[in-house]
């Protein structure tokens, strides 16, 4: 080593050990909380189900406050107790089950059958050029037409009657569960297309073991998105246009108690329209979801 690598050396700082990182002896070493046990009340804030039924008793405390608080008369805004009692009893004690059935039942139909018709034109869709298209351009035409606008027509074609609700819940759900499945196909990578054609797959087999697994989080959404605009439809058109043959559901239970003045009837009513739109949104399609795309670690 020549004199000029010496200076070079000795120029250059001394290596200082830091103490925060020396450790003398292992039972002083410490590594912080890796995993730290959750009190009882963090684990019952983590259930998920608490936190929204938090939620919900805040706002029916502050909707009783505001109406006790403010003395709002009954026939505006009825307190949440007199509603929450109006909708008990009604619910077990009144026609509101019969209600609720006839819509549900109306709504399984409708809902049902505009389902089967698009798996039909989106399986078109892949097979066909034309069909694709066909997709592409009907629901830029008719998925912004609200449903509620063909009952006239359809209580002209069909009748005054469950037909008629029918008819306009498969408009509805047919469009945006056809288009959210279609694009879902689309976007399937060519990967996974030449894997299933080198397995030999091909028509149904391929479409069912390949482009629906593939594109599961597109065709949830649609179908999430079709139920709330048929649950919609449903109780609009009932609520609008009446009864349905000499007999009503849930819209027509509202119906009748707006003109009554009974509005914690009205609000009972609601409170159902929402209680079954949380029930399937939460419990349905959620659990639908986490056994499958977020199983499958599609989806957060």
């Amino acid at each position: 080593m020549n004199a000029q690598q010496k200076n070079q050396k000795s120029s250059l700082p001394e290596l200082v050990i830091r103490p925060e990182f020396e450790v003398s002896s292992l039972e002083q070493a410490q590594t912080g909380d890796v995993a730290r046990k959750l009190s009882v009340v963090e684990r019952i804030w983590n259930i998920d189900a608490v936190r929204k039924a938090t939620i919900l008793i805040g706002l029916a405390a502050v909707w009783q406050a505001y109406t006790v608080g403010f003395n709002v008369e009954p026939l505006m805004m009825p307190t949440f107790w007199s509603s929450f009692t109006r909708l008990y009893n009604d619910l077990f004690f009144g026609d509101l089950p019969a209600r609720i059935w006839f819509s549900v039942q109306v709504l399984i139909i409708g809902y049902s059958i505009g389902m089967a018709i698009a798996a039909a034109l989106t399986l078109w869709g892949q097979a066909a050029r034309f069909g694709s298209d066909l997709i592409s351009m009907a629901a830029a035409m008719f998925n912004p037409l609200p449903a509620i606008a063909l009952l006239p027509l359809a209580m002209l074609w069909f009748g005054l009657g469950t037909a008629s609700l029918v008819f306009v819940l498969i408009h509805a759900v047919l469009w945006p569960v056809a288009l959210s499945t279609h694009s879902g196909f689309e976007g399937v990578s060519q990967t996974l297309r030449m894997i299933g054609r080198n397995y030999g797959l091909h028509g149904i087999g391929y479409v069912l073991k390949i482009l629906v697994p593939a594109a599961l989080p597109s065709i949830l959404a649609g179908m999430k998105i079709g139920w709330a605009f048929a649950w919609r439809t449903l109780i609009g058109a009932e609520l609008v246009f009446g009864a349905s043959s000499g007999s009503g559901g849930l819209g027509w239970y509202i119906f009748e108690n707006s003109q009554n003045l009974e509005t914690d009837g009205v609000f009972a009513g609601l409170f159902m329209v929402i209680l079954i739109g949380f029930v399937v949104e939460n419990v349905l399609f959620r659990n639908v979801e986490k056994r499958t795309v977020n199983r499958w670690g599609m989806q957060r």
